[in-house]
């Protein structure tokens, strides 16, 4: 079973609204197949054949404590969803630098989330507080560039950090950048997401 996620944006992202049964399945079997456990692959169907990009988030702790495992995804669409999503969900078990990889053991705990995204498209603004009043909470996930520092939120870290002002400070500590930090020359973009989680 799968359900939308909360904080993401109705489906604009042109897939069924049932997408998720296809794609938490496979994002969980890719996993599965990585560390070394039988798995049956289900067959691609043909909206997941074109080009998409999508993020894959692993929790653990169940929906009333969730805890991070994993999340890594792309910000562009230049392969077919079904690669993206796989790939991207086995980076998530083994290359999150900021976790040991995922084990077997582990496996039957993980909860899915796979979050599809539009494509991006910049903000224009003068200045930090008019960017800021133009951040949409609960809705626009941030792409933050500056001379080769880059960081993204997605849309769901909002019920995490719901003030706009904070929201934009931690994205820049995510860049590898000062909260305080600011440049007229940083550019920043925003997209939505259409996005599924398994149930607990």
């Amino acid at each position: 079973m799968n359900t939308p996620v909360a904080g993401a944006s109705e489906n604009s992202s042109g897939l069924p609204d049932d997408a998720g049964g296809w794609l938490l399945p496979a994002a969980r079997a890719a996993i599965a197949a990585h560390l070394g456990e039988p798995v049956e692959t289900p067959e691609t169907p043909a909206w997941a054949r074109r080009p998409a990009a999508c993020f894959v988030t692993l929790t653990t702790g169940g929906s009333s404590h969730p805890a991070l495992r994993g999340c890594i995804g792309t910000l562009a669409a230049w392969r077919p969803l079904a690669e993206d999503v796989c790939a991207n969900a086995v980076a998530a078990a083994t290359h999150d630098p900021r976790f040991p990889a995922v084990t077997s053991a582990e496996l039957a705990g993980l909860r899915v989330e796979v979050s599809v995204l539009s494509a991006s498209a910049p903000i224009r603004f003068a200045s930090q507080h008019q960017l800021v009043s133009r951040l949409r909470p609960g809705i626009d996930g941030l792409i933050l560039e500056w001379d080769g520092y880059r960081g993204t939120f997605l849309p769901q870290v909002w019920d995490q950090i719901p003030d706009p002002t904070e929201f934009l400070n931690r994205l820049k500590q995510k860049a590898g950048l000062a909260p305080s930090w600011w440049s007229r020359d940083a550019t920043v973009r925003r997209y939505t997401v259409t996005a599924w989680q398994e149930e607990p």
